[in-house]
């Protein structure tokens, strides 16, 4: 939702960016969704943030999202000095708009991070399971491995993104504000890993 400026005009930034605990409101949302009957990981773990956040246009939208309690503050911190400096980010909702379909929602290039949910092929966790990974712009930061020399991009609208040798404003560059916000506070960035690319992926150990 875009917010009016003139609504923020007399409101401090500390009232807008902010994370608490998981209510039954939230609850409602998320139970068979991202919080499948298969999750176990407590509501106290987790913390629902809410922030602002400059979209594509350059307007102020509301943000939200649900991350481990242990980095909410953190993550709080990070969106608000992205906000200040104008980083766009088109969509941020929680994944269960997209009824946790983990495609549908990069696809729409929406910025998420909790969903209780396997590494694609694996029965390995994701780190999105706990709160600790988040996504951001997934459309223009895909995922890239290349298995028996055959390259897989994810989300698949966004292949033409996996050249990072193209000039977009939209993708996260080593040593850029969100780069910089990220790893600043002990996040790892999946654009630097070794046998695939995560150009969207942040995470961090409780």
């Amino acid at each position: 939702m875009v917010v009016e400026a003139f609504l923020l005009e007399d409101i401090s930034l500390n009232e807008l960016f902010y994370a608490i605990a998981i209510d039954d409101n939230i609850k409602s949302r998320i139970n068979g969704k991202s919080y499948g009957e298969d999750c176990d990981v407590p509501y106290e773990d987790l913390s629902y943030i809410r922030v602002l956040h400059k979209n594509f246009k350059g307007n102020t939208q509301i943000g939200e999202m649900i991350v481990n309690q242990s980095i909410a503050d953190d993550v709080v911190a990070i969106f608000e000095e992205l906000y200040e400096g104008d980083y766009p980010i088109e969509r941020m909702v929680l994944v269960d708009e997209y009824d946790a379909n983990d495609d549908l929602s990069m696809e729409a290039n929406n910025s998420s991070a909790f969903n209780f949910r396997f590494i694609d092929g694996t029965s390995k966790r994701s780190s999105h399971s706990d709160g600790l990974a988040i996504d951001i712009n997934p459309l223009y930061n895909p995922y890239v491995r290349t298995i028996d020399g055959k390259t897989v991009v994810l989300p698949e609208n966004g292949r033409s993104y996996a050249d990072r040798d193209l000039d977009n404003p939209y993708y996260i560059r080593k040593d850029d504000i969100c780069y910089k916000a990220f790893t600043g506070r002990g996040f790892t960035w999946g654009g630097e890993w070794k046998n695939s690319k995560d150009y969207q992926h942040f995470q961090k150990s409780e």
